[in-house]
């Protein structure tokens, strides 16, 4: 097999133009370049460099390659361990997006008090940054087709600049175009896959449970479905002596939904109302969950193990969300495993929530800040 000529927008979406395209190829390989050197010693021991991790289209890709899949449920699990009913786990989730932290946001639509509509979104804010970048014009044309066609050029630029949180991206009620909660970024999983190629032996001992990985490791928070379930499976095929990467596209997407304990009031399959907007069959990256008007109920109506449906949070329940890895020249990595854990000598904040930290293509400078001269994206903040 041979390298890939560019990595591909997210969800196989043809938003971009070719200038986009190759703003978004070039941020894509900045930061898997920038995610293998890791951080700098003098400032983070025991931490770099991630030398089994590598860029698709830098390094080729072995004959041996096989895919692997690492999937979560979208409700965030630090909200569960922190509540002590499911109502309340379900009104913390649906107060703010600044809540949903999953690689999965969503917001609801209701009528007389009943939920109508929910639209779920895994498309990173980078693409969209790019987007804004490069084709402004159809940044408005797709908010004004998914979110209102009442959306205004001014509601989403600030002085020329798109606002990831604007007010039609911001809520659990006005609509969800995009990922706006800080660490739900393209870059941290970027940075967090790279990271738990680290194989760590502790005393003699080489870490294998998720929990412990990710504690010594430090790559996210231990408490959510996504970063220990991530850095686990990654570091598993790690611990194979494998060269590793995401597969192309890179991006986070909808798995798919269960409706077991579901039941529609007709009668009526619940599975059936679960739709998918945008992304390729293999990448979904938008879906909606919505009664047509032709029938006689609202989701609202809907049960879920015999409780109506009352928060979009209950839908996310059930809902998973994936990335998919690639391994190859299993057996052949020489890179020695770290025998301490990563060790912090200055604090590192998460980047700035609407900074645009993409580098990108422009001919041939940056339309947002170099990785290297950005803060290092984290799923800690």
């Amino acid at each position: 097999m041979t390298t890939i000529s560019s990595y591909a927008p997210p969800g196989g979406l043809t938003d971009l133009s070719d200038f986009g395209r190759k703003a978004w190829d070039v941020f894509v390989s900045d930061n898997v370049d920038f995610a293998i050197k890791g951080p700098d010693p003098g400032q983070v021991l025991h931490d770099g460099p991630r030398s089994q991790f590598y860029n698709l289209t830098k390094t080729d890709t072995a004959a041996d390659a096989r895919t692997a899949t690492v999937s979560w449920t979208a409700f965030p699990r630090v909200l569960k361990v922190h509540s002590t009913s499911d109502t309340q786990r379900w009104k913390k989730a649906e107060a703010s997006r600044k809540a949903q932290d999953e690689y999965c946001e969503w917001s609801v639509t209701r009528k007389d008090g009943k939920i109508t509509r929910a639209t779920f979104t895994c498309e990173s804010p980078e693409y969209w940054d790019v987007l804004a970048k490069t084709g402004p014009e159809t940044v408005l044309r797709l908010y004004r087709q998914f979110i209102s066609p009442d959306v205004q050029e001014s509601d989403l630029f600030v002085n020329g600049v798109y606002d990831r949180s604007n007010k039609w991206n911001s809520t659990t009620t006005q609509g969800a175009m995009h990922l706006i909660q800080k660490n739900n970024t393209l870059a941290a999983e970027i940075e967090l896959a790279a990271a738990a190629t680290i194989r760590r032996v502790i005393d003699g001992t080489e870490l294998t449970a998720e929990q412990e990985l990710v504690k010594c490791s430090d790559y996210g928070q231990a408490e959510r479905n996504s970063d220990p379930h991530i850095g686990g499976s990654v570091n598993a095929l790690a611990r194979q002596k494998a060269s590793i990467s995401l597969t192309d596209p890179v991006g986070l997407y909808f798995d798919g939904l269960s409706t077991e304990g579901w039941a529609a009031p007709d009668g009526s399959d619940p599975q059936s109302y679960w739709t998918y907007e945008r992304g390729d069959t293999e990448h979904r990256v938008r879906a909606v969950y919505e009664v047509p008007a032709s029938k006689n109920f609202t989701v609202g109506d809907i049960t879920i193990n015999g409780r109506p449906i009352e928060y979009g949070a209950q839908i996310a329940d059930f809902v998973t969300i994936k990335l998919t890895a690639v391994a190859c020249r299993f057996g052949r990595s020489t890179t020695e495993p770290q025998t301490a854990c990563k060790q912090v000598a200055t604090t590192e904040l998460a980047r700035p929530e609407h900074a645009f930290v993409a580098s990108a293509f422009s001919a041939y400078g940056y339309l947002g800040t170099a990785p290297e001269r950005a803060l290092r994206p984290t799923r800690n903040a």
